[in-house]
């Protein structure tokens, strides 16, 4: 049977909606910021890119699905590049290697299974 709720990792609160408008950004990357929650499965993020900002080249264990809400991202999968708008999604099977530029101020959702526990351990040592 499923949880009625999921636990905040640090608090360990209860967490069945979600606010993000009340969760303090993470900077990930020069222009890139998140605000993110963890379950036991995976990691769900709003993201921000301002414009221009690069998310470099890289790969990590986790497949990654980036929906974009607001902009225009330009985004290489393995090579294969494509401009997304509102609305147009990008999946990353895991160790895909992959990167993006925002052309314009970019809001995005990004889902990550498994965890992101580097990110979490970014949002512990936040002050």
């Amino acid at each position: 049977m499923r949880p009625l709720c999921y636990f905040h990792p640090f608090t360990n609160t209860p967490m069945p909606f979600i606010d993000f408008s009340v969760q303090k950004p993470l900077a990930i990357w020069d222009g890139i910021t998140a605000r993110l929650f963890h379950s036991a499965q995976l990691t769900f993020g709003y993201v921000t890119l301002d414009e221009g900002a690069i998310v470099k080249e890289h790969h990590h264990i986790h497949e990654q699905w980036t929906h974009i809400i607001e902009g225009q991202l330009l985004f290489t999968i393995d090579s294969e590049e494509k401009l997304l708008t509102p609305g147009m999604c990008a999946f990353m099977p895991s160790n895909a290697v992959h990167s993006a530029k925002a052309i314009t101020r970019c809001r995005v959702i990004d889902c990550f299974l498994p965890v992101r526990e580097d990110w979490v351990e970014m949002e512990k040592n936040v002050k």
